[in-house]
């Protein structure tokens, strides 16, 4: 059974819950995070840890786990098969971790629980928000779980739940922006042979289409690319073909670990409160997985939001609740800007706009200023 009355109740167990949670239980708050997936689930895409995003986790005590268990990735490389055309260089950014850290969603929500539970804190999982009310005197929030109905009266609501947030639909925040017309291909790989750096995130142009390809813990290589049409199973036959025509000569796959195949929006919702309800991670924004950004930009989300709502329920509040929509909601429309733009050139077929692209992300590699400027967005480190 699940309590009655809550101070905050959290939907979505995924990072952006676990860091509100954590914030939260760490504050001495009641708080109750509820997940409908049962623990080991987790088939979610996300692998790149900026170094904003690493400064918050070493201040929840986890940082340093998990950059000895990922890969440090001191560069970011913009290429078309012929040359390179732009290398970010993390190593010159002023932070604590001038890399992007690489390691897989699943490890990283596994530690982040670990510490939750040295906390005192946990998930309560296979539990369904099914919507809620808001009332003069509480969100009732209506659950389904394994004792059937039942409903739980919360001072806060916290809106983790992802693209297709319940929270989000029951309080009625749009959720404004369009869909990507091409799917993406993801693939966790092996390889016999990889003819460039390892510790090196690659961004291919081509005229094939994209592909991206960073490294994973054990020696493996994620590979990212657009693909036109739906696939039935991602083979090493596939990830192969993608490499040939588009990313760098002499690579061969050797075996596909993980694969899947999805679709991607940019949409960012109107407003991320509304009353007593709040919204972080993708419930509050999607956006194309262009540099790496979108788990990242929930887990600042959850770590300011959690800070505020722990003020905003001590003995005396000092705190105003509009503080979080205000800091976070342009940030996440900035991300969601730029990431289309990015998105939107790389996946270029007009032979003029590709060279102008080409050109362009050139001139900003010949420019240390710009290419500075360029790093500090992707490490997520300009306010």
């Amino acid at each position: 059974m699940l309590p009655e009355n809550i101070d905050v109740l959290i939907v979505g167990g995924g990072p952006t819950g676990l860091v509100a949670s954590t914030v939260l239980t760490r504050a001495g708050r009641d708080v109750l995070t509820l997940d409908e997936q049962p623990e080991g689930h987790n088939a979610s895409r996300a692998a790149a840890i900026q170094a904003r995003t690493m400064e918050i986790l070493q201040e929840l005590g986890v940082a340093d786990t998990l950059v000895d268990e990922g890969v440090v990735v001191p560069y970011f490389t913009f290429r078309n098969r012929e040359k390179l055309l732009n290398g970010l260089r993390f190593a010159d950014l002023d932070t604590r971790y001038p890399h992007v850290t690489t390691i897989q969603q699943w490890r990283t929500e596994e530690v982040l629980t670990e510490n939750l539970h040295r906390l005192g804190g946990h998930i309560t999982r296979g539990y369904r928000v099914t919507g809620l009310d808001e009332t003069a005197s509480g969100i009732d929030v209506h659950v389904d779980g394994p004792d059937g109905l039942e409903t739980v009266r919360a001072r806060f609501v916290v809106g983790a739940d992802g693209t297709h947030s319940v929270v989000r639909e029951s309080a009625g925040i749009e959720f404004v922006g369009g869909d990507y017309p091409q799917s993406f291909v993801l693939a966790d790989a092996e390889f016999d042979e990889w003819p460039l750096r390892f510790d090196e995130v690659q961004n291919f142009f081509s005229p094939n289409g994209i592909v991206v390809s960073g490294p994973l813990p054990e020696g493996r290589r994620r590979v990212l690319f657009t693909w036109p049409e739906e696939v039935d199973d991602v083979d090493v036959a596939l990830v192969q073909n993608v490499l040939d025509t588009r990313g760098p000569r002499g690579a061969r796959v050797s075996r596909i670990a993980w694969g899947s195949q999805f679709h991607v929006h940019h949409r960012i919702a109107e407003h991320f409160r509304k009353g007593h309800i709040f919204l972080a991670g993708d419930a509050a924004h999607v956006h194309s997985p262009a540099g790496g950004q979108g788990m990242n930009l929930g887990i600042q989300d959850a770590y300011e939001l959690g800070l505020v709502l722990a003020a905003a329920l001590s003995p005396t509040p000092t705190v105003h609740l509009d503080t979080y929509e205000h800091r976070r909601r342009p940030i996440a429309a900035s991300t969601v800007l730029l990431t289309n733009l990015m998105t939107t050139a790389s996946v270029a077929e007009n032979p003029v706009a590709m060279k102008i692209r080409d050109l362009a992300m050139n001139a900003i590699g010949h420019l240390p200023p710009a290419r500075k400027q360029m790093a500090l967005h992707m490490a997520e480190l300009v306010a």
